[in-house]
């Protein structure tokens, strides 16, 4: 898929939001991209992860044994990217604030991991939820996102393929252009602001 093609995908999602939005992150944004309302659609959310899954470096790609993807936002995604390599998917959650793997699921010691997650900002969830899949003994060998959001600026510490790279700029609540501090700030996400 082109870079023009994934855009479509979301707007015809309605999925390509402009205003003023509070990321999961904490910054401020003018665009933001809704994943859950893009793969809402089965068909639509299938193709988004066979596109996303033929974009990851196929040494790495054969090497894995698993899908982790974080809850909320990671969990369709992540279970798209499972059925589209063929492989287990499972989430971790955050049930007392840290991220963990429950619902039984469990990963056999040294099992080698695709992480996948909706969006990347900073990169600080993905990192949160690697530390937790190597915590309930899986190796994380490689990272996938719909959306990059840091436009390649994230550090996740292993290799990290996106299906897009968008150069959004972001912004602390404290140092907001004037025309997106005249429009009130909304928290579209899955985490309360």
């Amino acid at each position: 898929m082109t870079e023009q093609e994934i855009l479509a995908e979301f707007r015809a999602a309605e999925a390509l939001l402009e205003g003023h939005f509070i990321l999961s992150s904490g910054l401020r944004s003018s665009r933001y991209l809704q994943c859950a309302r893009v793969l809402m659609d089965p068909a639509r959310a299938e193709r988004l992860a066979r596109a996303l899954a033929a974009r990851i470096d196929p040494s790495l790609r054969d090497q894995l044994q698993a899908v982790v993807s974080p809850a909320m936002g990671g969990v369709i995604i992540g279970h798209e990217m499972g059925r589209a390599l063929r492989l287990p998917a499972m989430f971790v959650e955050r049930p007392t604030g840290t991220f963990e793997l429950r619902r039984g699921f469990r990963l056999d010691p040294g099992t080698r991991v695709l992480m996948v997650e909706d969006v990347v900002t900073t990169g600080l969830s993905s990192r949160e939820a690697i530390r937790a899949i190597a915590e309930a003994g899986g190796e994380v060998i490689a990272a996938a996102a719909l959306v990059d959001r840091s436009n390649g600026a994230a550090d996740l510490g292993v290799p990290f393929t996106p299906l897009i790279r968008l150069d959004v700029p972001t912004y602390t609540a404290d140092a907001l252009p004037p025309e997106l501090a005249a429009v009130p700030a909304i928290k579209p996400g899955s985490r309360a602001a």
